[in-house]
């Protein structure tokens, strides 16, 4: 049997054409540039001709192109069609995916705001990392997903943000003047791990990544076990069996986002953005305002025997 065509693929082939272009689309569908992309490369492979080309800023369908999209419209119309029907018939289920970074501090309280806010449906969390909450977004696997990462080409809305620090096992020392310093990090893609290896760069610092896991678990195992620093978002609390090293630079604010799939109700989606908003200004303030947090935490509701190091200077006066 012939390989399928990607309904995924088709629905950002007919959000290129209703678009304009490649960036358009991505913004429309809450996913990487990159991403759609990928999709055309790969319906292009499955039927073995050009569908888009390149036109200035935006793109042009080939005849090939404007047949598929033909086509592409009414499978997708059968299907979401379908889908509705079947949804109708079933109970009113909302998926809501997380990254474990986001998370590991936050999710009971996080987990009881949205059911506050949806009293009615049922809530279920699905927690993986930002690439693959991205990716089942696009698919329609889940209906919101809440995802971290740095710039600002990011898709979704953000909804708040999170401090990042260095984190390493209390008896854990720094390497000597001239030597690398060993970091652990989430494998690629990951913001998080492009931040600290630029900010280190910029101030002169050699790294090396002596370990690198798809999970925050296995980032966490690590840097208990003294293999070094590992950056990771706060929430307020050092995680267990680590401290915070300040005797680095600092790693600035980490964007939390809301993505939706694409065709997700508009009241659920603007009541989870009203909901999460309001969740992370809390906590943000929790962070700045709390009277038993200790100066040497900065704000983030660390106390003294938290922190190694001396206090943090300004980035412009750090130097290797």
């Amino acid at each position: 049997m012939a390989a399928a065509l990607d309904l995924t693929h088709l629905r950002t082939f007919a959000a290129i054409a209703d678009c304009g272009g490649f960036g358009r689309a991505a913004t429309t569908l809450h996913v990487s540039q990159p991403t759609v992309s990928q999709h055309v490369r790969s319906l292009e492979r499955r039927l073995g001709q050009t569908l888009v080309e390149r036109s200035g800023r935006g793109a042009r369908l080939t005849d090939a192109g404007e047949r598929l999209l033909l086509e592409a419209r009414r499978l997708l119309d059968v299907h979401d069609r379908a889908l509705e029907r079947l949804e109708a018939a079933g109970p009113r289920t909302i998926v809501i995916g997380s990254t474990e970074t986001a998370a590991e501090s936050v999710l009971p309280e996080l987990l009881a705001t949205l059911r506050d806010a949806f009293p009615d449906h049922t809530v279920q969390f699905r927690i993986d990392g930002s690439a693959e909450m991205e990716s089942a977004v696009a698919k329609g696997e889940i209906d919101l997903a809440v995802t971290l990462g740095v710039g600002t080409e990011m898709p979704g809305n953000e909804i708040g943000d999170l401090p990042m620090h260095w984190y390493a096992a209390p008896a854990w020392v720094p390497p000597r003047p001239g030597e690398a310093w060993p970091m652990i990090a989430f494998v690629e893609p990951c913001s998080m791990r492009q931040r600290a290896l630029e900010v280190l760069g910029e101030r002169g610092r050699r790294v090396d990544v002596v370990a690198e896991s798809t999970s925050l678990e296995g980032v966490l195992a690590a840097a208990r076990a003294g293999l070094g620093v590992a950056p990771l978002p706060s929430a307020g609390r050092v995680p267990h069996g680590l401290v915070l090293r300040s005797d680095l630079p600092d790693l600035g604010l980490i964007s939390v986002r809301l993505l939706a799939r694409r065709g997700v109700d508009s009241t659920v989606e603007e009541t989870a953005f009203v909901a999460l908003r309001e969740f992370y200004a809390a906590q943000r303030h929790r962070r700045t305002a709390d009277p038993a947090t200790s100066s040497i935490g900065h704000g983030y509701g660390l106390s003294s025997a938290d922190v190694i190091g001396p206090p943090p200077r300004p980035l412009a006066a750090w130097s290797p």
